[in-house]
């Protein structure tokens, strides 16, 4: 069974960084995006960065203005984010997703936490 296993979060003072990843344990073909969301208290969850395959590119939420960075590495199964210059108001769970032929796979997410 292929779980993904989430890893980096914590508190972090605003201005500062984090870097989040997400490992694919198991046996695994190959994953047609891999993306995180977040999903702050009463909020819904949103889209923060996703990597597409067969040439789908990268996508980022508006909010993110340059500030975090997605990566993958199909080889390890894991996709990164790194996040810079934390806002309080990304404070959130942040989940990573991965799409593998067709089903949508979760990860149980790890807190952020930035504190002003």
């Amino acid at each position: 069974q292929v779980q993904l296993v989430e890893s980096g979060g914590g508190l972090v003072q605003a201005g500062g960084s984090l870097r989040l990843s997400c490992t694919a344990t198991g046996s695994i073909y190959s994953a047609t995006s891999m993306s995180w969301y977040r999903q702050a208290p009463g909020e819904q969850r949103v889209l923060v960065a996703g990597t597409y395959g067969g040439g789908g590119g990268v996508v980022y939420g508006d909010f993110v203005k340059g500030r975090f960075t997605v990566s993958r590495d199909n080889a390890r199964k894991t996709v990164s984010l790194q996040m810079n210059t934390l806002e309080p108001g990304d404070t959130a769970i942040y989940y990573c997703k991965m799409t593998i032929r067709g089903v949508d796979l979760w990860g149980r997410g790890t807190q952020v936490t930035v504190s002003s």
